[in-house]
């Protein structure tokens, strides 16, 4: 069933079981959206409380096409590996896990199933490599349903070039709302008591960045907070940020979806995981 979803499945269990091996190895996963300043503070907001009991984690990253990987680097040839599923395990595996992970920290759940549509409509199908036209897709609507009885919903487009944002977020809980704008850097948070007027907006930012790249800084801070798990290895706060755990459930959210796109129909967590 998985051998069309790439290796990248099997290779990250392989990297779970050998690590379960070596517990004395300090292993952090690389999901660095956490850390963008805005979404990491929606993030500190929905973790106080401050919006309720979360029901429903809504993102859209409306963005480019993916970009141009260089034909060769020194030692291997790349030729835009990342343009076929077989490669990468698919658009929802290789870049929105991301999105998975941010929706499992939201809801500080676990996901269930996962109901995809998608397709490439407009991306890449001018491009042949080794006589192949590029299969992944290029937008996407996925639900995600947890085990708390919250939802996730994640509108993914790659030729929405026309965008004041890349990703927006929407996070509601039973008492409030709180929002995320990247690149903006903007969040807004607002109760159901206090209405529409009572919103409140303001700007996140976090003054150890001094250039942001195309993570906006994250990519920065990941390694920061990576550092910091190394120097207080054996200790309390020496457990790393983001486990093989978490990454192993992001991606197996991203599997499901390509699964359900496929075949037309909701996918189990279980079932993708009953390969590990």
């Amino acid at each position: 069933m998985f051998c069309e979803m790439g290796d990248y499945w099997t290779t990250f269990i392989e990297v779970v079981k050998a690590a379960a091996k070596r517990p004395e190895i300090l292993v952090q996963v690389g999901l660095e959206y956490r850390y963008m300043p805005p979404v990491a503070k929606l993030i500190e907001i929905v973790q106080s409380g401050t919006i309720g009991k979360i029901k429903m984690v809504s993102i859209r990253e409306h963005r480019f096409p993916f970009l141009v990987k260089p034909s060769y680097t020194r030692v291997v040839q790349v030729n835009n590996w990342n343009r076929f599923n077989a490669n990468t395990g698919g658009t929802l595996v290789e870049k929105c896990c991301h999105f998975f992970d941010l929706m499992r920290l939201f809801t500080a759940a676990n996901p269930v199933r996962v109901m995809a549509s998608g397709s490439i409509d407009v991306n890449h199908k001018d491009e042949i490599y080794d006589g192949k036209v590029p299969d992944i897709i290029d937008n996407a609507y996925v639900i995600v349903e947890f085990n708390n009885g919250s939802r996730g919903m994640l509108d993914l487009c790659m030729f929405a070039e026309g965008s004041k944002n890349e990703q927006e977020i929407s996070v509601v809980g039973d008492s409030g709302k709180g929002e995320a704008f990247v690149p903006e850097s903007i969040v807004r948070v607002g109760s159901r008591s206090d209405g529409r007027p009572g919103v409140i907006t303001f700007e996140a930012q976090d003054k150890r960045i001094k250039y942001e790249g195309l993570h906006h800084g994250s990519s920065y801070l990941e390694h920061l907070n990576f550092l910091a798990a190394v120097k207080a290895q054996g200790s309390s706060d020496g457990s790393p940020a983001v486990d093989l755990n978490d990454g192993l459930l992001s991606v197996a959210i991203g599997v499901a979806g390509q699964l359900s796109i496929k075949e037309g129909r909701f996918v189990t967590i279980d079932e993708v995981l009953s390969i590990y």
